[in-house]
């Protein structure tokens, strides 16, 4: 009969143990702890006149590898179905360069006119002198001469009005290839004689090559051509020069950074992180 009492004496003092280890764990425990916020972001232009919006295309150029003005079109159509409360408009894709030529052409009497009249072409051109278009656009400074388009008033209401006064989503986008070369900082991983996990900054002489991403959202009233906001963004990704990224990758990856950006400006957007807190 008294083995079984011994049992339970014995018992007492482990259960007074881990109760008092429980106790002293959380008495030396954190003293702080993260919890998640949600902040919102108000959007850069009020949109509430609008009920459909219309991405109509884009002035391109960079690499060949891949057609920046019908993608970068889709993509933001595609977003704005999911992610905008305006209707998204389908419609053909203009060619905005073909567009610029055509309204940079000498009319009759050598002036350019800076509105639509009957039976007269939009020009992008000043009475005194004609802006002279890059055949290719390889480089930032070759869309300059380009960005008057936008500012063709007329003929963006003349838009307007073929699709019932959307918003007008339009501007530039280069994707040009890039390669560099310098020291790039990377983490060394080793184990010591114990076989612990060692990570140690290192410098190291690498050639890269990449691609960079820069383009300019331009929002325009389709009531009445004129332009409510733009804003220009610059991305840029690098790789290994031994690794092999098809550019079209490359782009869906770098637009991914840059679509929140282009949603902030139609609506509100939240965005998420957490917040530490002392006890």
């Amino acid at each position: 009969m008294t083995g079984p009492a011994r049992a339970r004496k014995s018992s007492l003092p482990l259960a007074i143990v881990a109760v008092c280890g429980a106790l002293l764990a959380f008495a030396c425990g954190p003293d702080y702890y993260e919890i998640p916020i949600e902040t919102p972001i108000q959007p850069k232009m009020d949109v509430s006149p609008f009920q459909r919006v219309l991405v109509v295309g884009f002035v391109a150029g960079g690499s060949e590898d891949v057609d920046a003005n019908q993608e970068t079109v889709r993509l933001l159509r595609s977003q704005l179905r999911t992610k905008s409360s305006l209707r998204v408009i389908d419609a053909d894709i203009l060619q905005l360069i073909d567009v610029a030529k055509e309204q940079s052409q000498t009319t009759p009497g050598g002036n350019a006119p800076d509105d639509v009249t009957s039976g007269a072409t939009p020009s992008i051109r000043t009475a005194s002198q004609t802006l002279a278009l890059p055949k290719d656009i390889k480089e930032e400074k070759d869309l300059e001469p380009y960005e008057r388009l936008f500012a063709n008033t007329a003929y963006w209401k003349r838009i307007g009005e073929e699709f019932q006064n959307p918003l007008i989503v339009t501007g530039t986008v280069l994707f040009s290839s890039r390669s560099t070369s310098g020291f790039v900082q990377r983490d060394q991983e080793t184990y010591d004689s114990l076989g612990r996990r060692i990570v140690r900054p290192v410098r190291q002489y690498m050639e890269r090559k990449g691609f960079i991403l820069r383009p300019k959202f331009v929002f325009i009233d389709g009531r009445t051509g004129a332009t409510m906001y733009s804003e220009s963004y610059r991305e840029e990704i690098l790789y290994n020069a031994q690794q092999n990224t098809p550019a079209l990758s490359s782009y869906f990856e770098l637009m991914d950074r840059l679509v929140p950006n282009f949603l902030s400006a139609l609506s509100s957007q939240k965005i998420r992180g957490t917040r530490v807190l002392l006890k």
